[in-house]
């Protein structure tokens, strides 16, 4: 009888690796988390500190260091920190040399909504984030009747706003007055630009950078003390008011 010995081969070697692929697994279980390492994306942790992250890698009540790989639970520890307000995405992971590794970005405010009974950061998915201890973003202020409901209008008004390189220096702040209707605070001219609901927001914000380059071109603007946007496809003004006359 001819034994076939590419066969026999064959199966020694898949034994081989499946013993030494479950060798592996048992002794890497078995391996101790070393140490903590935390990654903010691009470098940026303004808001939040390694502390803050540190706290959140708490597992029974404890540290995760010297604990074996199979007893973390890496699905709760991201959950946890993406739960944080601050956080805008975040992954917890193991690395072969027995570090646990979290890598997170945080959120980016792009509004700061000043109220009596507090402040807050709207950011730019238009959720609501803290204040923070250790970094104030300079960022458009928001006043007036804010409402929660009203982020999503105030992160389309202002990423608006973001992307117009003149509009961006111009516009310094924004009121939300009684039925979502808004008013924009300028820096040059000191005019109340009057925006009114944000239908038909691209338009109005055309009409306005239209009107802009006429009255800085004849130094017409400081004239006025309103600029209203309400009106379909017109820009109406108010003149200020001469008080020695």
């Amino acid at each position: 009888m001819k034994i076939n010995w590419n066969y026999i081969i064959g199966i020694c070697l898949v034994s081989l690796t499946v013993f030494l692929y479950g060798f592996s697994n048992l002794k890497n279980s078995s391996q101790k988390v070393a140490d903590i390492s935390i990654e903010f994306e691009q470098g940026d942790n303004l808001f939040m500190d390694y502390q803050m992250v540190n706290k959140l890698l708490i597992q029974n009540g404890g540290t995760v260091r010297n604990l074996t790989k199979s007893v973390i639970d890496l699905h709760n520890l991201e959950v946890k920190i993406q739960s944080h307000p601050m956080v805008e995405n975040a992954s917890v992971f193991l690395t072969v040399d027995g570090f646990l590794k979290a890598r997170i970005k945080q959120r980016t405010p792009i509004a700061r909504v000043v109220m009596n009974k507090g402040s807050y950061y709207i950011d730019r998915q238009a959720k609501s984030m803290p204040l923070s201890e250790n970094f104030s973003a300079r960022v458009l202020l928001i006043s007036g009747a804010v409402k929660e409901v009203n982020n999503v209008e105030i992160q389309q008004l202002v990423s608006a706003i973001l992307n117009d390189e003149f509009l961006n220096e111009q516009i310094i702040g924004v009121e939300v007055k009684p039925k979502n209707e808004y008013v924009l605070d300028t820096r040059v001219g000191d005019q109340k630009i009057i925006l009114g609901k944000i239908e038909d927001l691209n338009q109005k914000l055309k009409n306005l950078d239209s009107f802009y380059i006429k009255t800085m071109a004849d130094s017409t603007i400081y004239k006025y003390d309103s600029i209203n946007l309400k009106y379909n496809m017109q820009v109406v003004c108010t003149n200020k008011v001469d008080y020695g006359k």
